[in-house]
């Protein structure tokens, strides 16, 4: 069936992704895993994609509803908040815990595994910190 595989492809391949790591320089196993031709084709399973996109439709359709209540200001209101807090940031070595973002979409009450789960001292990011800059800057 090739018209339910073609609704499965990736739409489009982000210009980061395909030079992050150079033009002459290798794969980078260790940031990226291993490569797949078939994974970077097809979702593993149908609701990922949805699950990849919850939060943003999720806020999409705060914003409808805030709009449909309050007029256009509200949700602008709070997309420029959501931009300045997207902005602040710590350095890439550092955990965050994002509790601005958390505050202004309501899940500052919820908890989720993510809360219980999310060890900072188990984080797979730690590192060298001069280094993380660095690839961060775009230097390595």
């Amino acid at each position: 069936n090739s018209r339910g595989s073609a609704s499965l492809l990736k739409d489009t391949i982000s210009f980061t992704e395909v030079s992050a790591s150079g033009l002459y320089e290798g794969h980078d196993l260790l940031r990226r895993g291993f490569t797949s031709v078939k994974n970077e084709l097809l979702p593993s399973h149908p609701l990922e994609l949805t699950e990849k996109n919850f939060q943003l439709n999720q806020d999409k359709t705060n914003f409808a509803t805030l709009r449909n209540i309050q007029g256009i200001h509200a949700p602008l209101k709070l997309q420029m908040e959501f931009r300045a807090v997207k902005q602040v940031q710590r350095l890439p070595f550092l955990h965050s815990s994002n509790m601005a973002m958390d505050i202004l979409r309501g899940n500052d009450e919820c908890i989720g595994f993510e809360d219980i789960l999310n060890d900072p001292s188990q984080s797979e990011i730690m590192g060298e910190p001069h280094m993380m800059m660095e690839h961060k800057l775009g230097l390595l």
